[in-house]
């Protein structure tokens, strides 16, 4: 499950060597030239800084020896995109893929990835920022789903869906705002289902470069659902369609 390096140096090797990780916590007020280059590190791997005071750092280590950084490790490794749907056009099964656009709660992360593995899903794909990290309870919440689901960040969402376009596969977002309901979508074609975030939904600027939009019929007074409720219906269409 997911782990923890604590001290400035040590964070900054984790990082150099790729490791899959969730957040940085920093110390607030800290100084001098290897705080600057854990900093700058951080940014440019896209990983979330958190500047915190000393007490939660401590709280975190359960000592003092994390010389004012903290960094937290995902319990899953990631996919390479390119390299993710590549494998997944080399299947012989429709691909069908899964995209977050700033879901940021990790048990809501973890239902979805749940119901992905359940309806087949080759790959679910979310930005480096913005995005729930994989935590012990996302993991938990999945029901151990997350270590069955390729899992891929990008720099870009934007760029991830112009790619998966260009590779022949169609994008329908998941929008309320949406003229046309799911069911008269087809999802017999290679496809990717974009879920917006809890509060937001999809971004207007992705909404604006993706192949179709699509909304559930809700006949109550409440104008939307859980974000991973929707995924699930979205996800159970394609497996009704794709096996009538």
């Amino acid at each position: 499950m997911s782990s923890q390096i604590y001290g400035i140096r040590a964070v900054i090797e984790a990082i150099n060597a790729g490791q899959p990780i969730n957040k940085i916590f920093i110390q607030k007020g800290l100084k001098g030239d290897l705080y600057k280059e854990l900093e700058s590190s951080a940014r440019k791997s896209g990983i979330g800084l958190s500047y915190v005071p000393v007490e939660k750092l401590n709280r975190l280590t359960r000592n003092n020896n994390h010389q004012g950084a903290v960094a937290q490790i995902s319990p899953v490794e990631f996919h390479q995109f390119e390299e993710l749907v590549e494998q997944v056009l080399n299947k012989e099964e429709t691909p069908l893929l899964l995209m977050l656009d700033g879901v940021s709660d990790v048990r809501n992360f973890g239902a979805i990835i749940r119901t992905a593995e359940c309806c087949g899903v080759h790959g679910i794909i979310v930005p480096k920022s913005g995005a729930a990290p994989i935590t012990d309870d996302t993991v938990k919440t999945s029901a151990g789903a997350a270590f069955n689901v390729p899992i891929a960040k990008v720099d870009h969402l934007k760029d991830a869906i112009f790619y998966l376009q260009s590779s022949g596969i169609v994008v329908t977002g998941a929008t309320e705002k949406a003229d046309d309901e799911i069911y008269g979508v087809d999802f017999n074609q290679p496809t990717a289902i974009i879920m917006g975030s809890e509060e937001k939904g999809i971004s207007p600027s992705t909404l604006s470069i993706i192949d179709h939009q699509a909304k559930l019929p809700l006949m109550g007074k409440i104008g939307s659902l859980n974000v991973s409720v929707a995924c699930g219906v979205f996800l159970y269409e394609v497996v009704r369609q794709r096996r009538s």
